[in-house]
C-alpha cells in the first residue's frame, strides 16, 4: 500500500518527534513505507512547515526543515496529477491530498490518506476507493 500524508501529519511529526506521525515519517525516509507526493502538495508541505509559528513550536530552524524536506523529496513516489477532481472537499488544500490519492491509484498499489482530520475527507474519499486513517490507525493496521 502507498500512502498520502496530509500536511498535518508532517506538521505533527516535526513538532512531536516521539509521536506516531514522526514514526511514519521516519519509515518513509527509510523507504519502509511508500509515500506518494505531487508538486502542489510538496509546495504546501514547505509553505506550512516553514511558517514561523511552526518552527517556533518545533524548536527548529528553517535550514533543518529544508534538509528534512530535501530528504523527503528524495524518497517519495512522485505522481503527476493527470485528472483534477476539484472541488470535492470544503478545504482546497484537502483537495490537493485527495486529488493526489486518486491519481496515485495508477502507481500500482492501493492508496490510503493518513491525516489527523478524517472527517475532512469523508465521504468523498470512499467514493474513489481511497482509505482514510489517522496516524494511530496506521500502526493498528501495520
Amino acid at each position: 500500500m502507498n500512502y498520502v500524508l496530509d500536511t498535518n501529519v508532517l506538521k505533527a511529526a516535526v513538532r512531536s518527534p516521539s509521536g506516531a506521525s514522526a514514526e511514519i515519517l521516519r519509515r518513509v525516509l527509510l523507504r519502509q513505507v511508500g509515500a506518494l507526493c505531487s508538486v502542489p502538495l510538496f509546495m504546501e508541505y514547505e509553505a506550512v512547515l516553514l511558517r514561523p509559528e511552526h518552527l517556533a513550536a518545533a524548536g527548529a530552524h528553517a535550514d533543518q526543515v529544508i534538509n528534512l524536506l530535501d530528504a523527503l523529496a528524495g524518497v517519495v513516489i512522485r505522481v503527476e496529477i493527470q485528472f483534477l477532481w476539484r472541488p470535492q472537499l470544503r478545504d482546497p488544500n484537502d483537495d490537493l491530498v485527495l486529488e493526489l490519492a486518486v491519481n496515485g491509484q495508477g502507481v500500482g498499489d492501493s492508496v490510503a490518506i493518513v491525516t489527523s482530520n478524517q472527517k475532512d475527507f469523508w465521504p468523498q474519499a470512499s467514493k474513489f476507493g481511497i482509505g482514510v486513517m489517522t496516524p494511530r490507525q496506521f500502526f493498528q493496521g501495520a
